[in-house]
């Protein structure tokens, strides 16, 4: 039955994930109070360099499968934010390696071979028997997930131990597979749970022959164009309180329990403790860091739910994002780019993306109202340590004088009008081999505390969309809330028959993956019978 006295949840986190939590809890009719330490999570207040220009952290594609996105974006009716799906462009010391065209536009064939025929011409320099070496990897991915026990086993190996023990090449895995992977799951292969690198790979590359389409947002920031009204929405009609500019510190059970009753925490600007009483459920919407730092100040909460603490140990990984704006345009014929083998990243990956070409319908705003001079450049760093530890004019001068002019020799005669470098420490979630079991589950041991992002265990919730990725924050972040509702762990005012919000799957697989898991789970079945192994698992 409904109830007059909804339940409230602090929602702790205002990514996609928190956001989602919070649009799930509230569409119930739950009390809510999102917590960020960013001091406006609504959206509603850009973020400015000091010259007052906008600047957004990381620029996030929009992938084909991505279907709840999708449903919410026109639920709010945004109408046209994002751009076309664009090709996208990978470049070397050597010049242009490949590109990865618009599959959608090309003639349609089952998977992967649609993929092939397709990029047939799109690899430069890249023999084809290099490329045919990955053969083995096609196999991999319809047995990763035969069952729990072998998707751990793939887990505890590192995707580089993979590749080479299935014989990819090389060439393939350095020039290839490993700035993708610096870019896609933002570490090298080495440091890569081999069945982590299989999902991302299937999901965004070899689900589908679109898999890997992509689009992005066609003017100023995804906070501005789906964050804002989304809260403006939830804020108006169902009281969501938002607290921005606020750190959570600590999780308090109620005396005698083990149920969530209050969180503790601290406004930044002040550095002001306070409480929020009255909780009932929390969801924790935040990376390991986030977990850490929770649970390194709330004993009951530590002794109730190791699985938290594991959760906080768990590696991260450091970002860099810039953003240049230039005196003159330089019209490149990819808007997004990808850096591969460049020794001067120091081990990072890097990707670069004409924001006047993604945005040019806007480019006013770009430039902070003022008059556009030139081209605007937008480009991030994964894995980014060692470049963090940089000066910001290294970093610009690495990007002007080493990395663009191998695009463009026309970037080295510009001159950067202005620029901004912001460094986001431990900001990413690690997929490192063996940390699948240690990732936290959506159900931890403490009833009423659920948790919600790209990094985690969604149990039989389980979604297609895999890694560091927005569509899976957003689902998992509806499943946490509807996780609280369908176990009554809180109560909305809304009839419980409509309580849980609708979670769109991603497409099936195709008849071809399915025939293939099929036979290979009826074969190793009974080859596991007698102990025998596939010769990388052995």
């Amino acid at each position: 039955m409904p109830s007059d006295t909804p339940s409230h949840v602090a929602v702790i986190g205002a990514g996609w994930a928190g956001w989602g939590a919070a649009k799930s809890l509230c569409e119930a009719g739950v009390r809510v109070t999102l917590i960020d330490a960013i001091n406006d999570p609504t959206g509603s207040t850009p973020i400015i360099t000091k010259s007052g220009k906008p600047f957004e952290a990381g620029t996030r594609g929009f992938w084909k499968d991505y279907p709840n996105i999708n449903a919410l974006t026109e639920e709010l009716k945004l109408g046209t934010i994002f751009t076309d799906f664009t090709t996208s462009a990978f470049w070397s010391p050597d010049g242009l390696e490949a590109t990865a065209p618009v599959f959608g536009k090309e003639a349609a064939w089952p998977s992967p071979l649609g993929q092939i025929a397709a990029t047939f011409t799109n690899f430069k320099r890249l023999p084809l028997q290099d490329r045919l070496s990955i053969a083995g990897l096609l196999y991999t991915i319809l047995d990763l997930n035969r069952n729990e026990k072998v998707f751990i086993e793939y887990d505890k190996l590192s995707a580089q131990d993979l590749f080479v023990k299935l014989g990819i090449s090389k060439r393939l895995i350095d020039d290839f597979l490993r700035p993708t992977l610096l870019v896609g799951l933002f570490k090298p292969p080495e440091e890569l749970s081999a069945a982590v690198t299989m999902e991302l790979l299937y999901y965004y590359a070899l689900a589908h022959q679109d898999s890997f389409d992509v689009r992005w947002i066609n003017s100023k920031s995804i906070a501005k164009h789906i964050f804002e009204p989304l809260s403006k929405r939830l804020i108006a009609n169902h009281d969501l309180r938002v607290m921005g500019g606020t750190l959570a510190t600590t999780l308090a059970f109620a005396s005698g329990t083990k149920q969530i009753s209050s969180v503790g925490i601290k406004t930044l600007s002040t550095g002001k403790p306070d409480v929020i009483q009255d909780i009932d459920a929390v969801v924790l919407a935040v990376g390991a860091k986030g977990i850490q730092s929770l649970m390194s100040q709330s004993p009951e909460c530590r002794e109730a739910a190791p699985e938290l603490v594991a959760a906080g140990s768990l590696g991260t990984i450091d970002v860099v994002s810039i953003r240049l704006w230039l005196d003159r345009y330089v019209p490149i014929p990819y808007p997004a780019n990808v850096f591969s083998r460049f020794e001067a990243l120091r081990g990072a990956g890097g990707t670069f993306f004409m924001l006047d070409q993604l945005q040019n319908s806007a480019e006013q705003d770009l430039w902070g109202g003022h008059d556009p001079q030139g081209s605007v450049v937008a480009s991030d760093f994964y894995n980014a340590s060692t470049i963090a530890l940089m000066n910001d004019q290294d970093i610009i001068d690495l990007l002007t004088n080493e990395l663009l002019p191998i695009a463009d020799q026309r970037f080295k005669a510009v001159s950067v009008v202005d620029y901004e470098v912001r460094r986001y420490p431990n900001s990413v979630s690690l997929f490192s081999p063996g940390s699948f079991l240690q990732r936290p589950p959506l159900e931890t041991s403490v009833s009423s505390i659920v948790c919600a992002g790209d990094w985690v265990r969604m149990g039989d919730k389980e979604y297609g969309a895999k890694g560091l990725c927005q569509e899976r924050a957003y689902v998992c972040g509806l499943e946490a809330g509807n996780s609280l509702l369908r176990r009554e762990i809180i109560e909305g005012t809304v009839h419980s028959g409509c309580q849980q919000h609708p979670v769109i799957p991603i497409r099936a697989d195709e008849p071809q993956v399915v025939v293939g898991r099929t036979i290979n789970k009826i074969v190793m079945d009974q080859l596991d019978l007698f102990g025998l192994k596939l010769p990388w698992l052995r």
